[in-house]
């Protein structure tokens, strides 16, 4: 009788029961071999021989492994794959496979970037042993059990997809002895020839010293001047040892992947204009105290260019568009993203529905992932979507850019430093921190004409906040 065992979240015991009378019928047999996860969507399962193999990670099973009693389940799921969920199989001698887990729907492999453990090493459940680099975020395999590590079946570099074995973990303690004795093995298994004392040999008496005096070096002549006009045929390079070649992560390469395509497929244009931060400033030194009291964050420039943002998008949705082949697609909500630079590289996450947020939502939403950002935490459905992308070089010191597009979308605005400079105020030149905005859109959608009313709206919102409670 076959004994099948899967451990899901949410799903009936009706699909269970229902697996067990086919592998009834099949005739198949099972050992105490069991696989342990959660399916996201639908997943196949099949039984042949001995086994129970999970079609995502090991796919030689579906092509010409199978055999005539072989059967195929599918196991439809109610709840999405979540990627802190272990994944791992089992056997009876207390040996784990730890496996690489989901990774996201529009993601099918990864890099093996660095493991954070040593074989020999004690863990517990759900501590990370490596990481995997993605295109789009660095994702943790966790340990399924507390346990020492056995061993690791893969190498750091090599590609994997979710299914694939990396680590053997031992839930018994003997594997870390075997470990450490396997270590001490060539210090202990010293040959007793070499602890001997070589034998005393008679010296030969010493020889009379000749003293001899050193050769004389030859005079060198010295190198003939080159001719007058004459120029080297090649040029100088730097020697190869002062440089270093680093394979470029799967993060960067997306980056520049879709930067590339960004500058191959749009239109590029960008439109320019300074805003007056006096206003802006005030309002936040005013206001900072009260704010950080009554919401737990504090008050930032950020909030004010996003509700500029969404005004100026609401007043211009030709700029929240979007060329879809021979179509334009109008979005009726602002999903706004906001580039955050990491050591890792540059990750958008994104602003949900900012149209329907105040200043302490926007404010707390933009701490919390820029927070999971750099501490490579931020999932993928974070960075998902987006309609118009804030980019806020000015942190950094810059003072003018001409930013790029994140595709699909069809513009982003550039933020830049607050610089104090003489301006005519009312007649009369003054001191006032000005800041340059820089909108680049894609110039096959957006006129030149709507991206000026639109970087001018976000001026005026941004230089007069009232005209946010007053809607004008």
């Amino acid at each position: 009788m076959a004994i099948w065992s899967i451990v899901r979240r949410k799903v009936s015991n009706s699909f269970a029961s229902s697996i067990l009378k086919q592998s009834r019928k099949s005739g198949s047999t099972t050992t105490n071999h069991r696989y342990y996860g959660a399916f996201a969507k639908e997943i196949s399962l099949v039984a042949r021989g001995s086994q129970v193999v999970n079609s995502t990670g090991l796919r030689s099973y579906l092509g010409y492994h199978l055999s005539s009693n072989a059967i195929r389940v599918t196991v439809p799921c109610i709840q999405t794959f979540n990627t802190r969920i272990r994944l791992f199989s089992s056997d009876n001698d207390g040996s784990v496979d730890a496996v690489v887990p989901f990774m996201g729907e529009s993601i099918t492999d990864g890099t093996l970037a660095t493991f954070l453990k040593k074989p020999g090493d004690h863990v517990e459940a759900d501590e990370p042993i490596a990481q995997i680099e993605t295109d789009k975020v660095t994702i943790d395999v966790a340990s399924p059990v507390a346990g020492t590590i056995e061993k690791f079946v893969a190498k750091e570099g090599d590609t994997v997809e979710p299914g694939f074995k990396i680590a053997v973990i031992s839930q018994s303690s003997g594997a870390a002895t075997q470990v450490k004795e396997s270590e001490k093995k060539p210090e202990e298994t010293k040959p007793e020839e070499k602890e001997e004392k070589p034998k005393p040999v008679a010296e030969a008496p010493p020889s009379p010293k000749v003293e001899t005096s050193p050769p004389k070096e030859k005079p060198r002549a010295p190198p003939p001047p080159p001719a007058s006009g004459q120029s080297p045929r090649e040029p100088q390079l730097p020697p190869k040892d002062r440089e270093r070649r680093v394979p470029m992560t799967r993060l960067r390469k997306r980056i520049a992947t879709r930067l590339k395509d960004s500058q191959n497929t749009f239109a590029l244009l960008t439109t320019f204009n300074e805003v007056d931060m006096t206003n802006l400033m005030k309002l936040r030194s005013e206001y900072k105290d009260a704010f950080l009291e009554k919401h737990g964050v504090k008050l930032g420039l950020m909030s004010g260019f996003v509700k500029g943002a969404i005004s100026a998008l609401q007043n211009q949705p030709v700029v929240n568009a979007v060329i879809d082949g021979e179509d334009i697609i109008y979005r009726d909500y602002v999903d706004i993203s906001i580039a955050v630079g990491t050591p890792k590289g540059l990750v958008v996450p994104v602003l949900r529905n900012v149209e329907n947020m105040n200043f302490a939502e926007i404010e707390k939403e933009i701490n919390k992932l820029a927070k999971k950002a750099t501490a490579g935490t931020i999932s993928i459905d974070e960075m998902a979507g987006g309609t118009f992308t804030i980019s806020n070089g000015g942190v950094y010191g810059s003072l003018l850019s001409t930013p790029i597009i994140n595709p699909p979308q069809s513009a982003i605005l550039g933020m830049h430093s607050i610089v104090n400079r003489p301006m005519v105020v009312g007649g009369e030149i003054m001191s006032r921190p000005m800041m340059y905005i820089a909108l680049t859109y894609d110039h096959r959608l957006i006129d030149g004409r709507e991206a000026v009313l639109f970087l001018r709206r976000i001026k005026d919102v941004v230089e007069d906040p009232r005209r946010l409670l007053l809607d004008i």
